[in-house]
């Protein structure tokens, strides 16, 4: 994988259902390199910390692999990197290869790969069509969040090397799938998942909401 873009955000004003939301959403590539940080990428704009940022999404990266099936569906659109609201877009990602609690070195930084991306109502609203949120899901490819372990500089081309293999653990592609894609339990799939020490917590709780545990 080798980074393509390196996106951030000024805060921007939306209007969803007759309410005013501030979003960081709209991501636009920057010129030079960007920091990953602790808890966000340093100058990006992360509005609702209950969603966003914080340790265990402290930066979220997409695949530029993916923008040509979006953009067949949405031609009319402007594209730019960052349209996923993804800080790094790179490429290459295969969800069904990387897995929770991987670690990676990128740049200077150190990162562990910690959930897939959840989309919500704001991607809907970045691309003027809440069918997108559907879309995305239905597409299967969620992108992934990074704990910073170690922060540091960050720019394009900078490639992705792996530190360390999490053992027994499950690929970001499998765990979407339980949150979203599957409609029977798989009781052991499920049990394995919350028992990823690396697994964010937030997505814990949405596996256990998900499948009543």
């Amino acid at each position: 994988m080798q980074v393509i873009s390196t996106n951030i955000a000024m805060p921007k004003t939306i209007t969803w259902k007759g309410k005013e939301y501030l979003t960081g959403i709209y991501k636009n590539p920057v010129s030079g390199s960007i920091l990953l940080d602790k808890e966000d990428v340093f100058k990006d704009s992360v509005i609702d910390r209950k969603f966003h940022g914080g340790n265990d999404k402290a930066c979220y990266v997409f695949s530029e692999n993916h923008y040509q099936y979006f953009k067949n569906l949405y031609p009319n659109l402007e594209f730019n990197w960052g349209m996923f609201g993804e800080n790094l877009t790179v490429s290459d990602l295969d969800e069904a290869q990387i897995f929770i609690g991987d670690v990676y070195k990128i740049g200077e930084a150190i990162v562990q790969i910690s959930q897939p991306r959840q989309p919500c109502f704001k991607l809907g609203i970045r691309f003027n069509n809440q069918m997108v949120v559907k879309q995305f899901v239905e597409h299967g490819y969620s992108g992934v969040y990074l704990r910073v372990i170690e922060k540091g500089i960050v720019k394009v081309n900078d490639t992705w090397e792996l530190v360390k293999k999490e053992e027994n653990s499950l690929s970001i592609k499998d765990v979407f799938k339980l949150i979203y894609q599957e409609t029977t339990i798989d009781q052991k799939m499920v049990i394995k998942a919350l028992n990823i020490s690396s697994l964010a917590t937030s997505c814990k709780k949405d596996l256990k909401k998900h499948w009543k545990i």
